[in-house]
């Protein structure tokens, strides 16, 4: 697969397309259900079949990879099932968009014809997302791909629709929903965004009917008003409770209003009293039922004023609210308008207002079934993560409505529901009815109505194996492992796929779900077009690579927080990537064809010893931090590790070796070097599947392997050797103290100096003479010496590690009065800045009006120079110390 030897320089598109090509023809992603091994599944939440990669889509889609390509390390068979949702609103908002450059409507065609004109559209423009997932290396099982309204599931949708119905769990009836004039079809409750707008509150006065006064109430709506059947006061307000059973008027329409007492009412809002409009509000038609109120309907389903609000029929709301606000000041209504901000609620797909409306729907009886998915939760069969998310879990469904399943679209299941022409019988039916049960006739009408796109949705994690058949499938791999979904989703999906999967399998759907966090831009802001900060994770893989934004999103999603993303944070981990590759590359160059056969557990240099250690103190970690979902100690774990210790220490250590005269400790050597970056790269696999996946090719032995079917790395716990990171950091710590005082007084890189250092006992100073040959090679001196009574030297620099004392002669090193005065010269410069900023943020106005994230950055970096001031300070003072 991969070639003999590695480019100089990493070039991921051509090595990303040419795996992503192998996994697929391989189809290393698919299972064999009957092999051995723990089953672990995932269900990819399915994309809208409009659908197109944004940020949010790489994240989660990153995390579900690393779980799928880590637990294949652990010997399970794994499944991850791709798939599309066929989004009814969306997609027919598309295709009717589409229809009307050719000046068509969907009545046009016809219902028939409109919906082969989706499917059309869906075979030559859908699924495009499905590439874009592809983009990620994402190890789905790519022969197992569904779609909501395939064959399979559109069978169990309408399994499920009538089950439901015979159970009495479905029922149709007059009920308020929320409507989108727009889209002109009924929306779940959690389908509605609410956002907080500046309105109105206005307050109108109804004469009481038997003269004695009247009374006013605040509305935010004054137009809904052609609507009431009743005005509210609480029962225990001692200012109103005496007109309870009275009778008020409607101003502009005449009608009267009973007065009814309830506690529903807020004492404290507006005046106390509550115009009760049935039809036109949630609470309202509840109090309605409760009442036994008139409903009066005054919309049209475009959300235009209907004929029961007499002269503003044909009117839209903003415009017959303005008339009536007219009306009602010169009839001497109206008391006064407040500004008043109020939570309005949007159609989640066209953002139109939605409006409160009355309409003869589809819905599923939801209180039993909540009941059980908030059980599953609080007994431990399902797991949500990170825990705080469960609060709002089961406050939603203890609060649950009953939820509206019909749809006023074309495109989507239909409801499997007939109306008999003749005798008026309801049928619904698995199959399509030829005749009525109930008098025989044969003229039956389909329900025009479609199902909501979530019901069939919440179905997904079952349908998808094969429900309502028994498959293998559905036997081996449910329930799901892991649901990794946002927190935007886990009432509309989540919370539904647990009902629906208890109840027709009487199994959680999922044992662990996983929250994951919002990605914001770098300064911690919503990302949205209109702002100009969204990062298209596309893009950024043609830039960076796909490994690259992997590894970011992977190392910024830490439980319970949200990912701060900026482009430069990609960037840096691509220069990750370059570091990893020149490793390999220098690897490379340094193993023979055929990899020493000794046994590494025989390792004798310390350099060896500790890099032996350290790989399984990180296999420890990564596997820890997976199975917990850290997925950003996962990847901070692989990153240090890679750069810090195995690039810039163990490498540079082993030079000496790879180089020398001794063939067997060379041989040691390679075999480590071998081992180690081996089983670095299946760690790092599941993050950065695409440069592990090239560089283990390419490495002696494994020419023909494919590291996304090899086990995680096997452990060693011979090698977990006592004391050797100890020995190690103190090593490490000597040479950064000789580096540290090379660059804090400018001493030239190639001038050779020497180190002493007083040690707090022999077992030490034994340590380091042993291996001075590292300190002299690293650190770049010429001699090293060791010892309990070692003298610090007249005019040195000195530093303290672990109580041992290092000291560095700096006489015919440094020319102390040339040192002193660059010091003097940047202590100038960086005063000059400081004070210039000290000023800037000691002026009232500019804290006050600036934009705090300027105000911030003048503070960071007056810190900054501080730290940078006293820095410099110290050093002078070491050298006036030194030339004492």
């Amino acid at each position: 697969m991969a070639a003999k030897t590695l480019p100089k320089g990493y070039e991921p598109a051509d090595v990303e397309s040419r795996w992503r090509a192998y996994w697929e023809e391989n189809k290393t992603f698919t299972p064999d259900v009957d092999a051995e091994g723990q089953p672990y599944s995932i269900v990819i939440p399915p994309p809208n079949v409009t659908g197109q990669l944004h940020i949010g889509h790489a994240l989660n889609l990153t995390l579900q990879d690393i779980l799928c390509r880590y637990n294949r390390q652990q010997g399970r068979k794994v499944l991850w099932v791709p798939g599309m949702d066929h989004a009814g609103i969306a997609t027919q908002n598309v295709v009717e968009r589409k229809l009307a450059t050719e000046g068509l409507k969907r009545e046009d065609l016809g219902r028939e014809k409109f919906i082969e004109r989706v499917w059309e559209w869906k075979e030559e423009y859908g699924g495009k997302i499905l590439n874009q997932i592809r983009r990620l290396g994402c190890s789905v099982d790519w022969t197992r791909e569904r779609f909501t309204m395939d064959e399979g599931l559109s069978r169990a949708v309408r399994e499920v629709f009538v089950q439901l119905y015979e159970e009495g769990l479905i029922y149709k009836g007059d009920y308020i929903v929320n409507w989108c004039p727009r889209c002109n079809t009924a929306l779940a409750d959690d389908e509605v965004d609410h956002s907080a707008e500046k309105g109105a509150l206005h307050y109108i006065t109804y004469k009481l009917e038997d003269g004695s006064g009247d009374i006013t109430i605040a509305t935010t709506r004054p137009e809904t008003m052609l609507a009431d059947t009743a005005i509210a006061v609480h029962p225990e307000d001692e200012r109103f409770n005496h007109l309870i059973g009275k009778y008020a008027i409607l101003p502009l329409v005449g009608r009267r209003l009973i007065i009814i007492g309830d506690k529903y009412v807020d004492r404290e809002f507006g005046t106390g009293c509550l115009k009760v409009t049935p039809a036109h509000d949630m609470n309202d038609w509840e109090l309605g039922r409760k009442h036994n109120l008139e409903v009066i309907s005054i919309l049209n389903e475009d959300g235009t004023l209907n004929e029961k609000a007499g002269e503003f029929a044909g009117m839209t709301c903003p415009d017959a609210r303005k008339k009536i606000i007219g009306m009602l000041e010169e009839a001497g209504h109206l008391v006064r308008i407040d500004e008043h901000e109020h939570n309005v609620g949007h159609c989640y797909r066209c953002k139109t207002v939605i409006e409160p409306f009355v309409s003869t729907q589809w819905f599923v009886a939801v209180k039993s079934l909540a009941e059980e998915a908030a059980k599953a939760v609080e007994d431990g069969r399902t797991k949500i993560y990170p825990a705080s998310w469960n609060k709002t879990y089961f406050h939603w469904l203890d609060n649950i409505r009953d939820w509206c399943i019909s749809r006023q679209l074309w495109w989507g299941h239909r409801i499997p529901a007939w109306t008999c022409e003749e005798c008026g019988e309801l049928v619904v039916s698995r199959q399509d009815p030829t005749t009525c049960p109930k008098c025989g006739a044969s003229r039956l009408v389909q329900d025009e109505d479609v199902l909501d796109t979530w019901f069939s949705s919440a179905l997904w994690p079952f349908t998808t194996m094969g429900w309502p058949d028994k498959t293998r499938e559905l036997e081996q791999f449910y329930p799901t492992s892991c649901l990794s979904t946002g927190f935007d989703i886990l009432f509309f999906w989540v919370a539904r796929m647990m009902m629906m999967g208890l109840h027709f399998l009487d199994k959680v759907p999922f044992n662990d779900v996983y929250i994951h966090a919002l990605v914001r831009d770098g300064e911690g802001k919503k990302m949205s077009k209109s702002t100009g900060n969204v990062i298209d994770p596309l893009i950024m893989c043609d830039k960076y690579g796909t490994d690259s934004l992997r590894l970011t999103l992977a190392a910024l999603a830490a439980m319970g927080r949200d990912v701060k993303l900026a482009e430069e944070r990609i960037e840096g981990y691509r220069h990750f990537m370059n570091k990893m590759w020149n490793a390999a590359r220098f690897a490379m160059m340094n193993l023979p064809e055929e990899v020493p056969a000794v046994d590494v557990r025989d390792a004798s240099s310390v350099a060896d010893r500790w890099i032996l250690t350290r790989i399984e103190e990180v296999k420890d970690a990564v596997q820890e931090a997976i199975e917990g979902y850290r997925f950003n100690d996962a990847a901070q774990a692989i990153y240090n590790f890679t750069w810090r210790e195995f690039c810039d220490w163990y490498l540079e250590m082993i030079k000496g070796d790879l180089n020398g005269e001794d063939e067997a400790r060379k041989a040691m050597t390679q075999k480590v070097l071998h081992t180690v970056l081996s089983e670095l790269l299946t760690l790092a696999h599941p993050i950065i599947p695409f440069i592990t996946e090239e560089i283990y090719a390419t490495l002696p032995g494994h020419e023909d392997a494919d590291l996304a079917s090899e086990r995680y790395p096997e452990r060693r716990p011979e090698c977990r050797m006592a004391g050797v990171v100890e020995h190690m950091q103190l090593l490490q710590d000597v040479i950064v103290s000789v580096r540290n005082i090379r660059g804090e007084l400018n001493i030239k890189p190639s001038l050779p100096l020497d180190v002493l250092v007083r040690t707090t006992d022999d077992a030490t100073r034994d340590f380091l003479i042993d291996h001075q040959d590292l300190i002299v090679a690293l650190a770049r001196v010429q001699s090293v010496t060791a010892g309990t009574d070692v003298v610090a030297p007249k005019a040195c620099a000195s530093h303290v590690v672990s109580g041992n004392e290092v000291f560095v002669p700096l006489i015919g090193a440094v020319d102390f009065d040339v040192e002193l005065a660059r010091m003097d010269k940047e202590l100038g410069k960086v005063d000059k800045v400081l004070s210039g900023i000290e000023k800037k943020l000691a002026n009232t106005s500019f804290v006050e009006n600036a934009p705090a994230e300027v105000v911030e950055g003048e503070r960071a970096k007056a810190a900054e120079l501080q730290e940078k001031k006293e820095k410099l300070a110290r050093l002078q003072q070491r050298l006036r110390d030194a030339m004492a």
